[in-house]
């Protein structure tokens, strides 16, 4: 099969093309004009042991791609590149802090401050038992400036109380893409094409990708009917602030009350081997909304990844707009 732009991979819908739950954005303007027009913080959520054979790096970055500076540690420390640990990739074209770890029992700690620079900032080093995994950071701070801003500042105001009440559709973004579709491209290459891809980490970041445009798939299904932020029969239902997911069955009067207050969230799935944990008018939607994706998931099926749910509403705490200028706000908030 010849190798295929994102542009002609079946069932990938460019973020920009996914239907809004919140409708049109009531002031538009500019964003990532400077690396900190971008800002995110990792919010870890525990402290390192400070002992143990991975030493734990806090590092602040700017212009720096998180992969790229992995791979500096690792050569700095001479372990394998797929040694090194971090929570989650971070923008490139921003200002973000985050942490590393990098295994050194046995080959003495490097002098990290060679990876200093204009670009790159080591905040603290600690210790751990354990390898830094994906996934396990509570969340991320996130400051980011508008600029040129226009349109109608009350509309604004409003739409973030609703966002701040009722949370935003959970979709990945255009990081988990690559620049102009190009993940998606690998990975449709990858598994429907047959292309080898050696290296793992690039293999990981194309299957991420192609879970990732399946799971937007039945979120957009969701904000089309207005079923996002709702539970339906046979729902699979995630506990906010958890990865802890169960079958719902016949939503009744207190899931409702759970799923307004934000305490529940509705699930998507990220394909993989296993039973769908939905049923129901909820399976239906899922299988609907993948329909003419078959070549997708029966790559990532052959890949050999475990289904897992993903909720399809996201809680936007700490929500704030401020207006820093005339035509510049900057927003807040915590994910």
């Amino acid at each position: 099969m010849p190798h295929r732009g994102a542009d002609e991979a079946p069932c990938y819908i460019p973020p920009r093309g996914l239907p809004r739950a919140h409708g049109p954005a009531p002031v538009r303007g500019r964003i990532r004009q400077r690396a900190d027009d971008f800002v995110v913080d990792e919010i870890l959520g525990f402290e390192p042991a400070g002992e143990g054979p991975h030493a734990w790096l806090r590092v602040r970055k700017r212009d720096t791609n998180t992969a790229w500076l992995a791979g500096a540690l690792a050569r700095l420390a001479g372990v394998p590149r797929h040694a090194v640990g971090y929570a989650g990739l971070k923008d490139r074209a921003a200002v973000t802090t985050q942490w590393f770890s990098v295994p050194v029992e046995g080959r003495g700690e490097p002098d990290w401050r060679a990876l200093g620079s204009d670009t790159v900032a080591i905040l603290a080093v600690t210790r751990h038992r354990k390898k830094l995994r994906r996934g396990v950071q509570a969340g991320n701070r996130f400051r980011i400036r508008v600029r040129e801003a226009w349109g109608d500042p009350d509309a604004l105001a409003a739409r973030a109380g609703a966002v701040a009440t009722g949370g935003t559709p959970n979709y990945f973004g255009d990081q988990r893409f690559g620049r102009d579709g190009g993940n998606v491209a690998g990975a449709w290459a990858m598994l429907a094409g047959g292309r080898r891809v050696r290296d793992r980490g690039l293999r990981g970041i194309y299957l991420s990708a192609a879970r990732s445009l399946l799971f937007n798939r039945v979120l957009a299904g969701r904000v089309a009917d207005g079923t996002w932020n709702r539970a339906l029969s046979g729902e699979a239902l995630m506990l906010d602030g958890s990865r802890s997911v169960f079958a719902a069955g016949e939503p009744d009067a207190d899931i409702a009350a759970r799923l307004a207050s934000l305490d529940l969230h509705p699930t998507g799935p990220l394909w993989g081997r296993g039973a769908a944990m939905a049923t129901g008018a909820a399976l239906e939607r899922e299988v609907a909304a993948l329909a003419g994706c078959d070549d997708w998931r029966e790559g990532l099926d052959r890949a050999g990844l475990e289904a897992a749910r993903r909720a399809l509403r996201t809680r936007v705490a700490e929500l704030e707009v401020a207006r820093e200028a005339t035509d510049r706000i900057v927003l807040s908030f915590v994910l």
